[in-house]
């Protein structure tokens, strides 16, 4: 009886976990799919408040519990679970916990892998990848995205007082949960032989935060996620749309982009809910370390060609397409090694190969990254040489040169305020070529008022609303100004004043626990 009601209780959470991963992306979907990229940024905006407001008040509960700074660290070395084998250092806190610079080659995290290693993935995620840039281009100018840029480091910082330091205090007050040291202990706590380390956070929302509360650190850790989710919704639509659709289908108008990209995001939802076991299965009881060292394998060929392009105008298009595919191919390599040989568990023999067990995820994105490095450059060197006016504005040396006005395409604005049309295909339109949405949805205006108000739904969510005739004509282009690179003198000075605050507070950071 008992071990059917166990049965029973399982597979209601099991069934429950599935509905809330299920409808928690679905919810997601339709956010990204009605709003685009404009839902996605109020979203974050308001979101990013409720995620400060949560977290701190978890800090501060945290450290109450645990009696502040001075106790965090003496008791953290006492946290020991009950239930380990004593002749293994499993379930022991690291002799390394309270550095940043750990041992170089015995340590879970060396310190010359986070010097470089870590920070060629980091240059990719900041610099290249589609999340962020969407942000940064969304910027008035130049100066607001600078600002914007430095307002995320300030942020940045937080997380190591709001999230690690209450996830070590989580080790302190449960250690049997949080620091089980044997397989069958951890599998009953948390389904996860390996170790439980994943559930400290969500353990000190259950246990320290009263009712209410509890609810809006729920609303937090759902922010989060859908932050997460509709950026990344949102740029692989955009992705797909404009650097693969559009690349098979040139002549594709507007509405079709639109269209193709909204039922692009349906398929990456069933995709990622399908997902989910496969995350669950391979994250090998630290969720973090699962996703640095995937990316360490995937994102130094990208970071390095990005690189080389902005700081290097001898950088050619052969050069940056075989470092990465050539780069990109043994990263795979890498990461499938990984997956063939996983990481023993602690009471177990090392039995890897060497190129797995000696050489640490960190230190293979450096030796990647000097591999792909090498490729671009002597490919570059070996094919012709870029022309001028194709790196004019590209480059960190050729940023300032004047723009051409025959090479800048100005998208046309609607009068009443549809979707801009670049103006060459606005005047192809208006030429009888490809059709013009705006004109196309003015003249099926009348066969569309008599519809149901659930098909005029359907319409607006697929971006098929139609416009009323008589709009006027298109508002003038915007100046060509758009495209300049110059500052306000005196906003300049105070943003790089808080980029050598930002800088300096990092440093100190560093060195402070290093």
């Amino acid at each position: 009886m008992h071990s059917a009601e166990q049965l029973g209780n399982r597979s209601y959470k099991s069934l429950k976990k599935l509905y809330q991963h299920v409808w928690s992306r679905c919810s997601h979907c339709v956010s990204v799919v009605a709003g685009g990229l404009a839902a996605v940024i109020y979203t974050d905006a308001l979101q990013t408040v409720i995620m400060l407001i949560g977290a701190l008040i978890l800090m501060g509960f945290s450290f109450s519990a645990v009696g502040g700074w001075e106790e965090l660290h003496n008791k953290y070395w006492e946290a020991i679970p009950e239930i380990r084998d004593p002749n293994t250092t499993c379930g022991l806190p690291r002799p390394d916990a309270f550095h940043l610079f750990r041992d170089p080659v015995t340590s879970d995290l060396p310190w010359p892998g986070i010097l470089v290693g870590m920070t060629i993935p980091s240059i990719w995620y900041w610099c290249t990848d589609q999340v962020i840039v969407q942000r940064s281009l969304a910027a008035k100018n130049l100066l607001h995205a600078k600002g914007g840029s430095l307002f995320a480091s300030y942020l940045k910082v937080l997380p190591f007082f709001m999230m690690v330091l209450p996830g070590m205090i989580s080790r302190i007050l449960f250690p049997d949960e949080v620091a089980c040291g044997d397989p069958v202990v951890c599998k009953a706590v948390c389904g996860n032989p390996v170790g439980c380390s994943d559930i400290a956070y969500p353990k000190l929302v259950m246990e320290l935060l009263p009712t209410g509360l509890r609810g809006l650190m729920m609303a937090v850790m759902i922010a989060a996620l859908m932050s997460s989710l509709t950026s990344i919704f949102n740029s692989s639509s955009t992705i797909f749309t404009i650097d693969l659709w559009r690349h098979f289908r040139p002549w594709a108008t507007e509405w079709e982009l639109m269209i193709v990209g909204r039922v692009f995001v349906l398929v990456l939802v069933a995709v990622s809910v399908l997902w989910i076991p496969l995350v669950q299965a391979s994250q090998g009881g630290q969720l973090f370390i699962y996703i640095q060292s995937i990316s360490s394998y995937l994102q130094p060929p990208v970071a390095i060609v990005f690189m080389a392009g902005c700081f290097w105008k001898r950088s050619s298009e052969q050069g940056a397409f075989w470092g990465l595919v050539l780069g990109l191919l043994a990263g795979c390599v890498r990461m499938a090694l990984d997956f063939v040989f996983p990481a023993p568990q602690c009471h177990e023999p090392d039995e890897r190969p060497g190129i797995v067990k000696y050489v640490h995820y960190l230190y293979f994105s450096i030796i990647l990254s000097l591999f792909t490095l090498a490729v671009v450059v002597i490919v570059s060197l070996a094919t012709e040489k870029p022309q001028r006016e194709q790196i004019s504005r590209l480059t960190w040396f050729t940023r300032l040169d004047r723009a051409d006005p025959s090479r800048v395409e100005i998208a046309v604005l609607p009068a009443d305020g549809g979707t801009a049309v670049p103006e060459k295909e606005a005047e192809r339109a208006e030429n009888g070529g490809a059709p013009n949405p705006r004109k196309e949805s003015s003249s099926s205006q009348a066969s569309e008022e008599g519809g149901s108000r659930l098909k005029s739904v359907f319409l607006w969510v697929c971006g098929m609303e139609r416009k009323k005739e008589g709009g006027g004509p298109a508002s003038p282009p915007p100046d060509i100004a758009v495209c300049s690179l110059a500052e306000d003198p005196c906003l300049r000075h105070v943003v790089n004043a808080n980029l050598l605050v930002c800088m300096c507070a990092a440093v100190f950071l560093f060195a402070y626990f290093a």
